[in-house]
């Protein structure tokens, strides 16, 4: 050993342990046993542990099993931990042991350190253990499944949903601003019949709406907790009460309803909920890459696309061509959707691993289920804010693709029959003249008619001729 170093003693033996670290023996054999990825877990799943420990200690000194003097000097330890803490003494690697014990173990160390300085600081030198006392009443079993649900419902409440609801409110004002801006409608790349640009945008707002609630659906099987199952779903060495008061705890603590799961040993050997939750956040996910790719079509160009919007400039596009501006926030947004569809690809292979009564990928799906609300929040964010907020319509252009466009005379089905219409509209393709110019020569319909048939604000509204 040397004074870099102090030795700690686990059930396997003595480990050499650094100095300064709050972590234990435990910590450290894990540190060794998992050089994997070198990226550790999220800062929001180690917070929601330790919200757990809080809460536990709350709990079992209510239940009269921590005497007052330890669970004090614990919660206090809980209300101390800061970022720093955070960023050094929670080292572990993502791909540790499949129940996350390594990581359950390392908070346990962490703030039965930190409490025995507390006690020392207060003058009661108090021994305070990472297993009989911070972890009293808990199975890592039950802590970490437990911890992915309290991370991830705190994480959408509080990032993603207002992120969402953001996004929702910046499309519906936007739409409410070119209401009057009739455009071409494309089905298969190709034109279609009219509709306004805001029923175009309407519906991407209606589909950020629809993820939304969707997400919110699964946040009431989210605030039910395997907390008080320990080891396997029994309860094995907590109180009757325990599973009842702890969540009662967690939620005073976090100002968010939490609840014992209807079935313990469920809670604990599956994680359905997150998979179910990682589904709904794959919907997002193709809604937002189908919104950012229209985006990127309607500003293609702008000469030799289609050129009816102009997203805002936000950097140079190209190294080697000057001038040249690309849809930067639509890519990115394309590539958060990407990433966050193989997220839940992830996600279903590990929900899968709940061999009987225990899911032995657990800190993956944390990690996983966290990395998608973080990048779905931010993809939304800037969705919203640096390119639906500050786009610019090309009037001119959507004008005259419009008068252009032979498939307005479906409008005229009805009158002349599909047939007939079809041959105008091959003329007018053929000729690139106005659907109007042909109609007129084509048809007995007088140009008054023609224009009230053929007006494409009419036509956006939908409905039969005459309505």
């Amino acid at each position: 050993m040397t004074a870099k170093h102090r030795i700690e003693k686990d059930s396997l033996g003595e480990v050499q342990v650094p100095a300064d670290a709050l972590y234990g023996a435990q910590t450290q054999r894990a540190l060794e046993n998992f050089p994997v990825s070198g990226s550790g877990l999220p800062a929001e799943f180690i917070r929601a542990i330790v919200l757990i420990k809080k809460s536990a200690a709350q709990a079992n000194l209510e239940l009269g099993l921590l005497d007052e003097e330890r669970a004090s000097v614990i919660i206090a330890a809980c209300d101390a931990l800061g970022e720093e803490e955070l960023a050094s003494h929670f080292p572990l690697d993502i791909y540790q042991t499949g129940s996350g014990t390594s990581s359950n173990m390392n908070v346990n160390e962490v703030l039965a350190r930190m409490a025995e300085r507390i006690s020392a600081e207060r003058g009661s030198g108090l021994e305070v253990s990472p297993n009989d006392h911070v972890n009293m009443s808990q199975s890592s079993n039950d802590v970490i499944p437990s911890a992915i649900h309290v991370s991830a419902l705190l994480a959408v409440r509080d990032r993603l949903l207002p992120a969402l609801r953001h996004l929702h409110g910046s499309l519906c004002d936007k739409a409410a601003t070119v209401e009057d801006v009739v455009k071409t409608g494309r089905t298969h790349l190709m034109d279609a019949v009219p509709m306004t640009l805001a029923q175009e945008i309407g519906a991407w707002a209606a589909q950020v709406e629809a993820c939304r609630e969707r997400i919110r659906g699964t946040l009431p099987r989210l605030a039910q907790l395997a907390q008080g199952g320990t080891a396997i779903g029994t309860g094995l060495n907590a109180h009757p009460d325990f599973a009842e008061l702890i969540a009662q705890k967690l939620s005073a603590n976090s100002t968010q309803q939490f609840r014992p799961a209807d079935n313990l040993f469920a809670a604990i050997a599956s994680q359905d909920t997150a998979v179910e939750l990682s589904g709904q956040f794959r919907v997002l996910a193709v809604a937002l890459m189908k919104i950012a790719n229209d985006l990127r079509w309607m500003n293609s160009g702008p000469l030799a696309g289609l050129g009816e919007i102009e997203l805002q400039a936000l950097q140079p596009g190209s190294s080697i061509m000057p001038g040249k501006v690309n849809p930067v926030i639509a890519e990115s947004v394309a590539m958060v959707a990407a990433r966050v569809i193989g997220n839940d690809t992830t996600i279903a292979v590990a929900g899968q691993s709940g061999n009987f009564q225990l899911n032995v990928m657990l800190p993956l799906v944390a990690h996983v289920l966290l990395d998608s609300v973080r990048l779905l929040g931010s993809a939304a964010q800037l969705l919203a804010d640096r390119a639906v907020a500050g786009f610019a319509v090309n009037r001119q252009r959507i004008e005259q693709t419009l008068a252009r466009n032979p498939i307005l005379v479906t409008a005229l089905n009805p009158v002349i029959g599909y047939a007939k219409a079809a041959e105008i509209a091959k003329a007018a393709y053929q000729s690139g003249r106005p659907v109007m110019e042909v109609a007129i020569e084509m048809t007995d319909l007088d140009e008054n008619e023609l224009k009230a048939l053929l007006d494409p604000a009419r036509l956006a509204r939908g409905g039969l001729i005459g309505q």
